[in-house]
């Protein structure tokens, strides 16, 4: 099963102190060595956001060229909606972002490597898996 890897298990993954990274970073490289490790536009984006120094940025971006994008499709922003709904309903926020990579990891049957809490209380209502390291 591929797993889509959320934008703080990248970061961590990036970052040069392996203290920051530590667990997080290794289950990562198995993924990527065993070529299971997933991306989206908007994770791609998130990452590479707000870094400053041009060679940081340039560094960074031709690291994460070797993942292609998973195509996102239109039932996937109407899924998005549908678990932000559902997740509302039951007192439970999230971003705009976070509801699509749920909907595009169930529709794929991904499950998602995240360090992001929230995700736990919506996998206690959305049909989503997480990857544990």
């Amino acid at each position: 099963m591929n797993v889509l890897v959320d934008t703080p298990i990248w970061s961590a993954a990036f970052r040069r102190r392996a203290a920051v990274s530590g667990s997080s970073a290794a289950a990562l490289r198995v993924l990527i060595e065993e070529g299971r490790a997933a991306i989206v536009g908007p994770i791609r984006q998130e990452i590479l956001s707000g870094i400053r120094e041009r060679s940081a940025f340039e560094r960074l971006r031709d690291h994460l060229s070797a993942f292609p994008d998973e195509p996102i499709a239109t039932v996937d922003y109407v899924r998005a909606a549908e678990h932000f709904t559902a997740c509302r309903a039951r007192g439970i926020q999230g971003s705009n972002t976070d509801f699509l990579l749920c909907a595009i990891a169930e529709r794929r049957r991904m499950a998602i490597f995240t360090a992001d809490a929230d995700f736990r209380r919506f996998a206690r209502v959305l049909p989503i898996a997480l990857y544990e390291a």
